[in-house]
């Protein structure tokens, strides 16, 4: 069995202790831009707080995953089956982190650059997706070899999301106008989802430990957050496609 220093299990702890406070600010600040004006003062304060909460959140959970990943034991050793737990704690939570930074990056990319759709295709924003579906492949295929379909759906998810960015960076025509709106949202939520999840694990096994592998409890965000998502888009899409009417004259 292997024994973990007092440093890393002290650096682990300090980990956690810097995730919950980000995530707890990214988590509570993210409410602040969905119920106020879009565009206004306020919008884009409680916005800025919320994605600076969850980037901190998504760099914390990256580095968890890693150690839980290459040092398994400095993390909850009294988790007996080590197989499932590399997998939700480690490949899974690396995907998750890593997805959180992308969809804030990617939310605040479409507003900075709405004029200029194709400003997006710099080597700088592609990576940032590249390695989304990078870390989502290994999360669904290591899902995959266990035979855990909330791994393998999760990615299939993100992944998914990803796809959909892509297609509107990469289109040939330009969007109508206000397009960049909608994609902002899709991102906001998809922020939400990657970040309740993550964050759910950390608190969860300590709260509740014997429903920590359980798939109700992981899947949960991710039901809720694409609900709304899909909710939106079939509700904006009339008014989307619907024609500007010819303009009539006013009676005198």
């Amino acid at each position: 069995m292997i024994v973990p220093s007092c440093g890393a299990m002290a650096l682990f702890e300090v980990l956690v202790v810097l995730h919950v406070l980000t995530g707890t600010l990214g988590l509570t600040a993210f409410w602040g831009p969905v119920i106020t004006r879009k565009g206004a003062t306020r919008h884009r304060v409680w916005g800025r707080i919320a994605s600076f909460g969850f980037l901190g959140a998504g760099a914390l959970a990256i580095a968890m995953a890693l150690m839980s990943l290459f040092g398994s034991q400095m993390r909850h050793p009294e988790v007996t089956d080590r197989v499932l737990f590399d997998g939700l704690f480690g490949w899974m939570m690396l995907y998750l982190g890593t997805l959180t930074i992308g969809f804030v990056d990617y939310g605040l990319a479409v507003i900075r650059h709405a004029r200029d759709r194709r400003a997006l295709r710099r080597a700088r924003y592609q990576a940032v997706i590249a390695a989304v579906i990078s870390t989502g492949a290994a999360c669904g295929i290591y899902g995959a070899t266990i035979g855990h379909p909330l791994m393998m759906l999760v990615a299939f998810i993100g992944i998914a999301a990803m796809l959909i960015q892509q297609r509107y960076i990469w289109r040939r025509d330009d969007p109508a106008k206000g397009a960049h709106v909608g994609e902002h949202f899709r991102a906001l939520i998809g922020m939400g989802i990657s970040a309740y999840t993550a964050f759910l694990s950390v608190g969860l096994i300590r709260m509740m430990p014997d429903q920590v592998f359980n798939p109700v409890m992981w899947a949960g965000p991710s039901v809720i957050g694409v609900s709304l998502i899909v909710f939106f888009t079939i509700r904006a899409r009339p008014a989307a496609g619907r024609k500007p009417s010819r303009s009539r004259p006013h009676p005198q």
